[in-house]
């Protein structure tokens, strides 16, 4: 397994560090939030994304997409971290693309698939019902009605549920809540009568949604896949998302640690640049390595994924504790070095710990993928 990008995915990461430096910038993220913008997202830079194709990266051709695959998505996910780029990169072409080719039948892949891919309509997992990432503790329940399904239950934080045009459920339609066996997944109309959607109003600035299913009903070729199995492809879309994530968290984290050496070199006392002060220069070599742990482990990650390589859940879930972990430290130590200014709101760096808290744990934080690892390794 390598961990060097090849001269095609340079050049796509390449691309998109222009696109969102030049289109995205951290100051695009504070315009959203201050304006409070409905969608959460400028939806002219989704769709100029969707044209340079990155809404179809893990879409197959026939459908409209590249398949450039994991790794390729993953280094535009990490240059959209670098400026906290608020977009539907995650929650549909990570998540819901990938989840639609692994379980959707030949009609819904149709149907669904190639507007994906164009950017003409949004997608997303509705997975969660607690505070914590739990992908079995599902209560959601999908009771058989004639020939179709009705959904009661409350999903939250719903990446860009309350704009998603489709919503994949995770529903249980069998065993209780903790079993693997039992889970389905739907496709949800996000104007399906009986379901309320909710903005959850995050501290990153970032969309989520509190989804509430009273009595939702639809037909049968809303199922997704195999009832009650949807379990073990679910997970397998899952660790692909964890990795991209941390993908995007490490472009998050170097782009703090990028900006505070830059602060340490500006910033004088006693006449010299802190920077030259030896206790600082300890902490910014602690958070160097740091990175340069996580880059590797989230490269590892998305190269396995791509490769089908049986470590691939153990190398997502080592990724994305190490993503977490790394950005933790490296955004703390960002604002704490900045000193007084760190805190206010009128400089940028405080956006990368807000983002850096609600991305530890977006699928699963830290300790979830520690326990989660070692369960893997058979301890």
């Amino acid at each position: 397994m390598t961990l060097l990008l090849n001269d095609e995915q340079k050049m796509l990461k390449s691309t998109a560090r222009d696109f969102f430096t030049a289109r995205l910038p951290v100051a695009a993220l504070r315009r959203l939030r201050d304006e409070d913008l409905a969608d959460g997202f400028e939806r002219a830079a989704w769709q100029e994304m969707a044209e340079l194709g990155w809404a179809g990266v893990l879409v197959p051709e026939a459908y409209g997409g590249s398949d450039f695959g994991y790794t390729g998505l993953g280094q535009v996910l990490e240059e959209a971290g670098r400026t906290l780029a608020a977009s539907p990169l995650v929650s549909t072409a990570l998540i819901a693309a990938p989840l639609l080719v692994a379980c959707g039948s030949a009609a819904q892949k149709d149907a669904l698939l190639p507007a994906l891919a164009a950017g003409e309509r949004l997608c997303t997992l509705a997975i969660d019902e607690g505070p914590h990432h739990a992908p079995a503790a599902v209560a959601l329940r999908a009771a058989r009605d004639g020939n179709g399904w009705v959904l009661h239950g409350t999903k939250t934080f719903v990446l860009d549920g309350h704009v998603a045009d489709d919503i994949l459920v995770v529903a249980r339609t069998a065993g209780a809540p903790g079993d693997e066996h039992g889970l389905s997944l739907f496709v949800v109309p996000g104007d399906a009568a009986g379901l309320a959607r909710i903005r959850t109003r995050m501290v990153d600035s970032r969309n989520a949604a509190r989804l509430v299913f009273d009595g939702v009903r639809v037909g049968s070729e809303a199922l997704l896949g195999a009832a009650d199995a949807a379990f073990a492809p679910l997970d397998r879309v899952l660790d692909g998302a964890r990795a991209g994530l941390a993908a995007e968290m490490l472009g998050g984290t170097v782009e703090a640690f990028e900006r505070t050496l830059n602060y340490l070199r500006l910033r004088q006392q006693f006449g010299v640049p802190i920077g030259s002060f030896q206790a600082l220069k300890h902490r910014a070599a602690q958070m160097f390595c740091e990175i340069e742990l996580t880059r590797s482990a989230v490269l590892g990650a998305l190269a396995a994924l791509d490769a089908g390589d049986v470590a691939a859940p153990l190398l997502a879930s080592l990724a994305k504790a190490r993503a977490c972990d790394t950005f933790e430290l490296v955004s703390s130590e960002a604002v704490q070095m900045h000193g007084g200014i760190g805190m206010t709101d009128a400089e940028e760096i405080g956006f990368f710990l807000k983002r850096a808290r609600v991305a530890q744990q977006t699928l699963g934080d830290a300790r979830f993928h520690r326990a989660r690892y070692a369960t893997l390794r058979g301890f």
